[in-house]
């Protein structure tokens, strides 16, 4: 009979504090976000396909942040699909070691995924500007070598 007291009154107590523990955690992500807005660079570490060569795209981690239909749709030769909501779940996967590369469709998504990690200590991470759409508008793996081609008339 005393056990269920127990059990009772412990879930009590959690059920009191919860709120405290609830802002406490709140508190530190907010202080975290500050903290990194305070000193990241201006363009969110966002990286254009033509800056990338060809040959470079081989020292990128590339993570798809669409959905799992999408990326089977199409994606970057060497993705890994991560869902932009599950970046921080499945940090693990992710390498600190080597540059990381993050695109969705249009670049807002992964600049979501982007942030969290960054704050999570992700300090290897870029963004895709302007994502899928526009790596592939700009040329693909090709798009730093259609860059730097003399216009022709």
């Amino acid at each position: 009979m005393k056990l269920p007291l127990i059990t009772a009154s412990l879930m009590a107590i959690a059920l009191q504090f919860t709120p405290m523990l609830a802002a406490a955690q709140d508190k530190a992500a907010v202080d975290a976000m500050e903290s990194y807005l305070d000193f990241v660079e201006y363009g969110g570490a966002t990286i254009f396909p033509e800056q990338i060569p060809r040959d470079d795209w081989k020292k990128f981690f590339v993570i798809d942040a669409r959905d799992k239909d999408q990326f089977n749709k199409e994606h970057i030769p060497g993705a890994v699909n991560i869902e932009w909501r599950r970046a921080l779940a499945e940090r693990s996967r992710i390498p600190k070691d080597k540059p990381v590369l993050l695109y969705c469709n249009s670049g807002s998504l992964s600049a979501q995924a982007g942030f969290a990690l960054r704050v999570a200590g992700y300090e290897n991470v870029r963004i895709l500007q302007g994502g899928f759409s526009e790596w592939k508008a700009k040329g693909g793996l090709d798009a730093a070598e259609k860059a730097t081609r003399p216009v022709k008339h």
